[in-house]
């Protein structure tokens, strides 16, 4: 659990983005008005049962910029802030939402009462 979480995430969501050429327009200090007006609202909205972390790839992969990765408390809260993520221009306007992998840690231990591999 993160620092900034408040519970235990059911699943990982990996959501790989890439920008768009519109997005790419627009200066610094408009990226990250944008953020703040559409992107920070929501996200607070459902702080209770979402958490995120980005990731910057885009000097390592040229297929996708960036990798959002979100945690759930369960799938109604992840499915509650996508809804409301695809009604603002950042999905499939600004990013292009290139692929979504969601994952829960470590199942394949828990469901056979294994111990958890780990470095």
């Amino acid at each position: 659990m993160s620092q900034s979480q408040h519970f235990t995430p059911a699943l990982t969501v990996f959501m790989l983005v890439k920008t768009t050429p519109e997005w790419l327009g627009f200066s610094i200090d408009q990226r990250f008005k944008h953020f703040a007006e559409i992107f920070t609202p929501i996200i607070k909205k459902h702080a209770a049962g979402v958490s995120l972390r980005f990731y910057d790839v885009e000097f390592y992969s040229t297929r996708v910029t960036d990798i959002w990765v979100w945690d759930a408390k369960d799938h109604e809260s992840y499915q509650l802030l996508v809804e409301e993520l695809r009604e603002t221009p950042l999905w499939d306007r600004y990013f292009d939402i290139v692929e979504i992998l969601t994952g829960v840690e470590n199942a394949y231990a828990k469901n056979y009462g294994r111990n958890i591999v780990s470095a």
